[in-house]
Order: C-alpha cells, then structure tokens, then sequence
C-alpha cells in the first residue's frame, strides 16, 4: 500500500491487528526471526543479552507497527 498503512486496526481493544500490506508481513517477519534467533543462540549463553535484545526489538516493533496502523491506536469497542 502507498499509505503508509501496513496493519489493520483491531476491532476491540488497543492496537494493531494482522498486516494488510507487505511491508508489514516483512516486518513481522523479521521480529519473528529475531526473536527465533535470540532464542535459539543467545538465550542459552546470555539469558539477560537475550531479554535486553527482545525488549529494544518489541519497542521497535511496536513503534514502528503504531505508526502504520489504519486509523491509529486508540481504544475500540467494535462498533464502527
């Protein structure tokens, strides 16, 4: 999408719902084998490295999916 707009909105709730573009799938892809990653090779070796990496990335994540979601983040109650 040339909007700018990667994730739906969520019907109930705060935040983003599944992505509607690529660039969102690839975003979420990318968290995921970070996380994957982290797990499989850092945990194990530097548990705290490990949880230092996993909450820069889920801030990023956040910011960056908060930014792109269709109609913004803010409190749903379905009716809409």
């Amino acid at each position: 999408m040339s909007d700018g707009q990667w994730f739906a909105s969520k019907m109930f709730g705060l935040g983003a719902g599944l992505p509607i573009a690529w660039q969102g799938w690839v975003l979420l892809g990318g968290y995921l084998a970070i996380v994957a990653a982290g797990a499989r090779w850092l945990a194990p070796r530097h548990p705290a490295a490990f949880g230092a990496v996993m909450v820069f990335v889920t801030l990023a994540l956040i910011a960056i999916a908060a930014q792109h979601t269709r109609g913004g983040w803010r409190w749903r109650w379905g009716g809409e």
